[in-house]
């Protein structure tokens, strides 16, 4: 059940009623949004439900198991009991063709004649996220940093929260369990800030999103036939499609999860007005940059060690972050091109003798562009022939195409830019909720009427659900 669809608007309509009607009962609101989320988790195809009832179980069990009992080694035992269940049913799911395909064509490579196995495995998803979330919460009780939780259908309702549940956030249990376990008070500020984050979403994702996919689709697809200037055209339309798709999503999560009365985790702040590598892991898919930091990079040894051992970790934690994305060479190469960037920046980077502060600042934000922009090329391409071929082709050369996909880029881009900047320099990420009334009114009903009029009519998919 997409969110760009009317068949989820008129879910959400239905149950937003009911959940209103039961304000003062907690455990039927709970028990309602649980319902509801496997409902909506099991439009796509019901057997996913089986996969996130077992991970559900086991991670409760092992959580109560871990509060019963002092002795360390059985405590371990537990924790890698979730670690094997979460990430064997991740591996396999995601993983199984990956894998067999490679190790063919290794052996066929080596002069061994082997065939793969006829399995057929699909994708269940949004498994990475509910993986992951249900994880940190088995480690963060392991660890002693939160206590498990009592219920079955409050832990229940944390890992399969329907507006977070197939893209994330990927929620900790310290934050987001606790506003399901307690009373909850929808206020007029959560309202505001809910209405103002769904519209802004789905203007990010019906809108831009998806008109500049056109662009993306028509220059990846045909990259052969494209002039220079069309591949550096496709390379930024796809770097303002991924980025108002996913975050498109993460606002109207986020504002859905507001009207619900819960605050979920910004996972995006202003990502391309980054600095430098890091920075730019601060602000983009903040909720997975920030689990891969916790409980990869940090237990790896983080920078606590050589310089050398640094960046190995550096290296592992983004090939890692990388992989989670895909089971495909590109996500792979994508990682390790973040890496390599990171452990770059570390070694060479003197912040050098630019005349200005105010100057310095805006060329490295611009470097930083530049350098994402290649890392999404990696991860759009199918093929190490494909990123050959941008690589080696991309500059100022025009085709009668020109015009039309730059305009189209030029246009999507203007609202998005022109909003962030003033988020930007007022250092308010809510600026559109946040302005007087008079000025909020029409911007909502542009907001609107871009939607109704230039919105994709077809429910398209979000990028990251295929994560």
């Amino acid at each position: 059940m997409l969110f760009n669809s009317f068949t989820f608007v008129a879910f959400f309509a239905l149950v937003y009623g009911v959940y209103l009607a039961l304000q003062r009962h907690l455990r039927w609101q709970n028990a309602l949004l649980l319902v509801a989320s496997y409902v909506f988790y099991g439009a796509w195809d019901w057997r996913f439900l089986l996969l996130l009832s077992l991970s559900t179980a086991v991670d409760f069990g092992v959580g109560r198991a871990l509060s019963g009992t002092e002795s360390e080694q059985h405590r371990k035992r537990l924790v890698w009991l979730s670690l094997v269940v979460n990430l064997g049913i991740l591996g396999f799911f995601k993983y199984f063709n990956f894998f067999q395909d490679n190790a063919v064509a290794l052996l066929r490579f080596t002069g061994l004649n082997v065939s793969p196995f006829a399995l057929s495995v699909i994708l269940p998803v949004g498994i990475s996220f509910y993986t992951f979330q249900s994880l940190s919460y088995t480690i963060d009780v392991y660890r002693r940093r939160i206590q498990s939780a009592r219920s079955l259908q409050d832990y229940a309702l944390f890992v399969a929260f329907f507006p977070q549940l197939v893209a994330g956030p990927i929620e900790r249990a310290s934050v987001l369990l606790p506003q399901v376990e307690q009373p909850r008070t929808i206020n007029s500020s959560h309202v505001h800030a809910g209405i103002g984050l769904i519209l802004w979403g789905y203007f990010k994702k019906v809108v831009v999103a998806d008109n500049v996919a056109v662009v993306a689709d028509q220059v990846f697809n045909g990259y052969q036939e494209q002039s220079g200037l069309d591949l550096v055209i496709g390379a930024l339309a796809f770097t303002l499609q991924i980025y108002g798709d996913f975050s498109g999503y993460t606002d109207i999560a986020r504002g859905l999860a507001k009207l619900l009365g819960f605050d979920l985790m910004l996972n995006f702040r202003l990502p391309y007005f980054a600095s430098s590598p890091s920075d730019f892991w601060e602000r983009w898919h903040i909720s997975l940059s920030s689990w891969l930091r916790e409980y990869v990079y940090i237990p790896l040894g983080g920078n606590r060690g050589s310089a050398f051992g640094t960046y190995r970790n550096l290296m592992l934690t983004m090939l890692i972050g990388g992989i989670w994305h895909g089971a495909a060479w590109n996500f792979v190469f994508w990682g390790g091109y973040h890496g390599v960037a990171l452990v770059l920046y570390r070694l060479f980077d003197r912040r050098g003798d630019v005349p200005t502060e105010r100057l310095r600042h805006v060329v490295r934000i611009a470097l930083m562009f530049c350098i994402t922009v290649g890392g999404w090329i990696l991860f759009r391409c199918q093929s190490a022939e494909q990123i050959f071929h941008f690589a080696t082709h991309m500059g100022l050369s025009t085709s009668e195409h020109t015009l039309g996909l730059s305009t189209t880029v030029l246009v999507c881009t203007a609202p998005v830019l022109a909003v962030e900047l003033a988020m930007q320099n007022r250092r308010d990420l809510l600026v559109l909720v946040n302005t007087p009334l008079p000025i909020r009114v029409p911007l909502y009903s542009a907001l609107l009427l871009s939607i109704a009029f230039y919105g994709s009519r077809a429910a398209s998919e979000f990028i990251y659900f295929q994560f």
